[in-house]
């Protein structure tokens, strides 16, 4: 058994999709997992419409019919009859959507945020399935809101592994004629009351690692539209070299940073089993990639550069300007763990406790507004985050000129930077 994960952007259009199918072709023999994230843009979409929802801005409507109009743009296009099954299908999943938020908006935004983003991963592995079944491709369609178990921490669902593998591997061993095929959804799972739930965003890298360690499988293949995992995101460094082989203590020491080619939490589960992870272009499916697995190749330590923007640097002392102390530290992260802010960076003093987070803005001003009952607290917004693994002096000083530097830590493979 082999797992392919499949984001959004390899399938964001019809010919996007129509790749996948020549990306399966090139196995032929293999049982595969293959994971898909929704299609594109389409869970940003979704949070827009959401938000319109809760905010009662008047355009939910609009946004809803962007969201019907992209998905029956691309049945369109894939499919040649209009009376085939999956536009029934896709329609009633919009009407699933439509139904949820025409009952009046709850506070509970992270609960509705899952039962409505949810369904962009399920639009996007029905049109999926249906339009590889057309062209020959048999396959399974799996429903993972049935197979991944979590706890009701909804938008970063903790996952019930002992629950999650029986299922899985029923799953797996009912499928209906032993198909080679099993096509799944990354990003989500359910509560044992039924509830949808999600893993965090950017979640489907983590699917494909569930399904991989509940399956022992062979490895772990994620298709992106680069040819491998690269020392430097290229929308921020012209020049980045790929990453050949890398072991998994570099890769979760990438990922933990903000790497973005994986999700943090992917790693783990694979190197308890020694399951390789293989990232690949789906541009260029026959070309090598970056193999991560237990190993001692000196590739990881090719300088590294991982950039955050849109970052928040707050400052949090005592009122009475008496010493950080335990207890102090105990209530300052008790706010963050409640709050749900990651932090990115920390760094305290005698006096003060500074820590970098980024991500949701709601979040963050409920964070500062709660810490300001306690505590004198100061902030500046959009600073920026840079990362630099296997750093030297002169590749600091060059990334770093002309900016105003707010808090620099290095250790002995890593420099971190909040500058402005």
């Amino acid at each position: 058994m082999r797992i392919f994960k499949f984001g959004g952007a390899s399938v964001k259009d019809p010919n996007a999709v129509r790749n996948v199918k020549r990306v399966l072709d090139l196995f032929p023999e293999e049982e595969l997992v293959v994971v898909i994230s929704a299609m594109g843009k389409t869970t940003n979409a979704l949070e827009s419409l959401i938000a319109a929802h809760i905010e009662q801005t008047g355009q939910k409507q609009a946004i809803l019919n962007d969201i019907r109009s992209f998905h029956h743009e691309i049945l369109s296009d894939l499919f040649s009859s209009s009376d085939h099954a999956i536009h029934s299908e896709t329609e009633n999943c919009l009407n699933e959507i439509e139904k949820i938020l025409n009952e009046e908006p709850m506070d509970h935004y992270d609960f509705i945020y899952d039962q409505v983003v949810s369904f962009g991963e399920i639009l996007s592995t029905k049109i999926v399935s249906a339009f590889l079944q057309d062209q020959g491709v048999d396959n399974v369609w799996l429903d993972a809101r049935k197979l991944v178990c979590t706890d009701n921490t909804y938008r970063e669902a903790k996952v019930n592994w002992n629950v999650t593998q029986e299922r899985i591997n029923s799953a797996i061993s009912q499928s209906e004629g032993n198909k080679k095929i099993h096509l799944t959804q990354g990003f989500i799972g359910h509560t044992s009351e039924g509830l949808t739930t999600t893993l965090g965003r950017e979640g489907s890298d983590f699917t494909a690692g569930i399904f991989a360690y509940c399956l022992d499988a062979e490895d772990v293949t994620i298709w992106k539209d680069v040819p491998g995992m690269l020392n430097a995101d290229p929308k921020w460094f012209e020049e980045t070299e790929k990453l050949d082989e890398i072991s998994y203590r570099e890769a979760i020491e990438l990922a933990y940073y903000g790497a973005s080619v994986i999700h943090p939490k992917t790693i783990k589960p694979l190197q308890n089993k020694q399951i390789p992870l293989l990232v690949k272009s789906f541009l260029d499916p026959e070309s090598e990639g970056t193999i991560i697995q237990a190993s001692n190749r000196s590739d990881g330590l090719i300088t590294s550069y991982i950039f955050k923007r849109d970052q928040i640097l707050i400052s949090i002392s005592p009122k009475d300007f008496s010493f950080i102390v335990e207890h102090n530290l105990r209530d300052i992260f008790n706010a963050f763990h409640e709050h749900r802010v990651k932090i990115n960076l920390m760094q305290n003093s005698a006096i003060s406790f500074s820590a970098c987070a980024g991500g949701d803005q709601v979040r963050i001003d409920a964070l500062i507004n709660d810490l300001s009952a306690d505590f004198a607290v100061k902030y500046n917004s959009g600073v920026e985050l840079l990362t630099i693994r296997h750093y030297d002096q002169e590749t600091i000083d060059r990334l770093t000129g002309g900016k105003e530097i707010l808090v620099i830590q290095r250790s002995r493979q890593t420099a971190r930077v909040v500058m402005k």
